[in-house]
């Protein structure tokens, strides 16, 4: 059984917030003015916060069949509010609206189905999508794109099914595809195959010229800081400006940007960067505090940037947090329940390099006793990101059995896939498993191969490997261990250890349980 894959709308998660538009609301869509409706009165109720009054009042007109009753209590059944959330009730009082002809009580009831693990829920979904295109080509079109581009409908997305239905959907006048289709030309959703810049401002531009408000944050930074062909200055700052009266603070870090690396004014860029971050922008703000704190602009204002990283990360910038942690690290005498503090806030961002820090921290009892569970925990976050040290950390946990199960086949692949990115002392790990034979038949022509290469990318201390392997390798072996260097330089993997591949997540099927994170 494949895992859950819950489908987020991609206009959620893709477009600017500024700009942002959810596939459905969060409440019923008919207004509380709508006196042709029957069941007005229910859903004024309803939308005053009168949730179950509302529910109650709708509940005979829904059994006598009124769409919008039935839609009313589909979307309560579905959210909890005014009656007990219950996934099948709002499947059925959704699919009754439908039914009538309810619009929206079908994109509901479809994107609930396609949250679902089972392949018939979300085949009945796309099927209840396509039905509803020739009525509602703009909603149903833009689900239908999203979900095969999530390959919710297939075994792979499918981005030209994706294009396919956006397309229909924004020549149905739906904005938000436009700004999808350029978004997925702009590389964003990946797709390299399918990237294209003229094409992204392409519809960038015409979304932008229909009034969408998503557009012109995207377009005018495009169209500036884009490559050298595509550029535009003048049409660039327009859709700029268009995008800071629509409070798109955002605007003025593409403007910084603009000025800085590609205008070189770096006052110009200064004076941008400031607005946007007096308007509370946070990567502005952490502009800021780099040229201060640098002397970019002349003599360096460290007390300016200090000042300015403060506020980016208490603006919850995860950088600033990361970099805070690194200066206060620095002090003669740090503060390591500020530095622990920033850390966090680094690594609750997504920072990687923050993950393996607090990693280490808690393995080492920065803050009092050493706890290794917690230490796994982070250092399983920092792994599966792609991290080479917290992938060699974590594997040396797994090989000792601290704070983890000892799982000499988890620590081979990963110390490989940190190998697989650079990392000397994973190297030389490797090496040292081969040689020995842990996990794996003793494969000297191999140990050999690792521990050059690991001395080549600086760790000393495999050259007490290298000089054991050396005295018992004949000349014929040694050619074939030379050979088996090359192959590494050249982008060779050793995975044998691991009885793994060489794949992009670390082999931990689950965090490790770790203390108070």
């Amino acid at each position: 059984m494949k895992p859950l894959r819950t489908f987020f709308c991609l206009t959620a998660l893709a477009i600017a917030a500024e700009g942002a538009v959810t596939l459905a609301p969060d409440s019923p869509a008919l207004s509380v003015d709508d006196s042709s409706s029957p069941a007005s009165e229910a859903i004024g109720l309803y939308r005053q916060g009168r949730t179950t009054a509302g529910v109650e009042a709708a509940r005979p007109l829904a059994e006598a069949g009124d769409p919008d009753a039935l839609f009313l209590l589909g979307f309560a059944s579905e959210s909890g509010n005014g009656t007990t959330r219950s996934r099948e009730n709002a499947l059925e009082f959704y699919r009754r609206a439908a039914e009538k002809g309810h619009l929206e009580a079908n994109a509901r009831r479809a994107l609930i189905l396609l949250n679902s693990d089972n392949a018939d829920d979300r085949d009945a979904a796309r099927k209840a999508l396509e039905s509803a295109v020739e009525k509602d080509p703009a909603n149903a079109g833009r689900m239908l794109g999203e979900a095969w581009l999530r390959g919710l409908l297939s075994e792979e997305p499918d981005p030209a099914k994706a294009i396919e239905w956006w397309t229909t959907s924004s020549d149905a006048g739906d904005t938000t595809s436009l700004v999808l289709l350029a978004r997925l030309h702009d590389g964003q959703f990946g797709f390299p195959d399918i990237k294209d810049e003229e094409k992204a401002i392409g519809f960038y531009r015409k979304a932008a010229g229909l009034g969408e408000a998503a557009a012109f944050l995207p377009l005018g930074s495009r169209l500036l800081n884009g490559s050298e062909e595509v550029r535009d200055e003048k049409e660039g700052r327009r859709w700029l400006d268009k995008a800071i009266e629509n409070e798109q603070i955002t605007a003025y870090l593409a403007l910084g940007d603009y000025e800085e690396n590609i205008g070189e004014d770096l006052a110009a860029a200064v004076d941008a960067y400031t607005k946007g971050a007096d308007a509370g922008q946070p990567e502005c703000m952490l502009r800021l505090a780099r040229i201060h704190y640098g002397g970019d602009l002349g003599e360096a204002d460290k007390e300016k940037g200090l000042e300015w990283l403060n506020k980016a990360a208490e603006a919850g910038h995860p950088q600033a947090h990361y970099e805070l942690a690194g200066l206060l690290s620095q002090e003669e005498e740090p503060d390591r329940l500020k530095v622990y503090g920033h850390l966090v806030g680094a690594a609750d961002g997504g920072i990687a390099a923050a993950q393996n820090e607090l990693g280490l921290l808690y393995l080492a009892g920065g803050l009092g006793a050493s706890d290794a569970p917690a230490a796994a925990s982070w250092f399983t976050k920092a792994a599966k990101a792609g991290h080479p040290a917290a992938r060699f950390n974590l594997a040396t946990l797994f090989e000792r059995g601290i704070g983890v199960d000892a799982n000499i086949n988890n620590a081979g692949e990963l110390y490989s896939l940190a190998m697989g990115q650079g990392h000397a002392e994973a190297t030389t790990a490797l090496a040292r498993l081969y040689g020995a034979g842990i996990g794996t038949d003793p494969n000297p022509v191999r140990a050999w191969a690792l521990a050059t290469l690991a001395v080549e990318r600086g760790d000393e201390k495999a050259k007490d490997i290298l000089g054991e392997l050396s005295s018992s390798l004949t000349p014929e072996l040694l050619g074939e261990a030379k050979k088996e260097l090359e192959s590494l330089k050249n982008g060779g993997s050793s995975t044998e250890a691991a009885s793994g591949d060489s794949g992009e997540e670390a082999p931990v099927e689950e965090e490790a349980d770790g203390g108070d994170e």
